[in-house]
């Protein structure tokens, strides 16, 4: 499956120089390797898989390569997307020893969290065995590594939820008790609300209960966000959304739960774990002597 282009967000350049500025420090020298390793010394390296994953990340670690010294030579080995074995050479680097080793750690950072992002992505699309039904991402990512994080979803076969807060409207349960308190009016005025101060925006809201299912729907937002829903009430509010809206089933929602989940019919199902509870994959970069 092709990959979307992850510069298009022009971020992305910004925060790789930035962790190469956390690791180089104010001076932007290694100085291990300034220390013991010959300017004109010459190498080969090759980032290696060391266990089976869902790979991605690798342009963005030939990005980091190419920032320390833009004459390294990267040659792609395998796409983001693909399932690779341990053991999988991915990225094969030439030139300079000492730029590749100043590279090394902010390279293999970045794709080892893009790739335990996409992995357990993939895990979570394998066991909703639902291809109708979108998984989706949330805003529970790393501070400042939101657009590697929601692109490794994609990569593992998920679907990217909104950005950020400035995107589209998810009206939630702080929200409404702030609404409530001050208007004295429930789900449905808050809805309203929100529509006429942003009507180009999509309009989610969260619903514990039927009840207040039914009172948002008097208003017909764009998505529902039924959360913590067990699978047979979760079958009524779909019917009910029929024809009406699109439903998001979200909370607490683990592998061992998600394949009934996503046989009620529910459009999408959202799971914070894609992202913030996704381990590290273990990569190396070896040296060929």
């Amino acid at each position: 499956m092709e990959q979307p282009d992850i510069f298009e967000n022009p971020e992305v350049v910004k925060l790789i120089k930035m962790a190469l500025a956390e690791d180089l420090g104010e001076a932007s020298i290694d100085v291990t390797s300034d220390a013991l390793v010959p300017l004109a010394e010459q190498a080969e390296a090759h980032m290696v898989a060391r266990e089976a994953c869902v790979l991605a990340g690798v342009p963005v670690a030939i990005e980091v390569f190419n920032q320390v010294n833009p004459e390294l030579d990267c040659e792609l080995r395998v796409p983001d997307g693909s399932v690779v074995e341990q053991g999988a050479v991915i990225l094969v680097i030439k030139g300079s020893a000492q730029s590749i080793l100043t590279a090394e750690r902010t390279a293999l950072n970045f794709i080892q969290r893009m790739s335990g992002v996409a992995t357990v992505t993939a895990e979570y699309v394998k066991a909703a065995a639902n291809p109708n039904v979108m998984l989706l991402d949330t805003r529970k990512t790393t501070p400042a590594l939101r657009p590697f994080e929601k692109y490794s979803v994609l990569c593992g076969g998920g679907t990217n939820h909104r950005y950020g807060l400035f995107d589209a409207i998810l009206i939630k349960d702080n929200h409404l008790a702030s609404w409530v308190k001050k208007n004295g009016t429930g789900v449905g005025e808050a809805v309203a609300a929100a529509r006429t101060k942003y009507p180009d925006l999509k309009i989610e809201v969260e619903v514990d209960t039927l009840e207040q299912l039914k009172e948002a729907l008097t208003e017909k937002p764009d998505w529902v966000l039924l959360d913590n829903m067990p699978p047979p009430v979760l079958l009524e509010c779909v019917a009910l959304c029929k024809g009406i809206c699109k439903t998001e089933a979200s909370g607490g929602i683990h592998l061992g739960t998600i394949q009934g989940i996503a046989q009620t019919g529910v459009d999408a199902i959202s799971v914070g774990a894609l992202t913030h509870s996704a381990p590290a994959i273990d990569f190396a970069l070896d040296f060929i002597l």
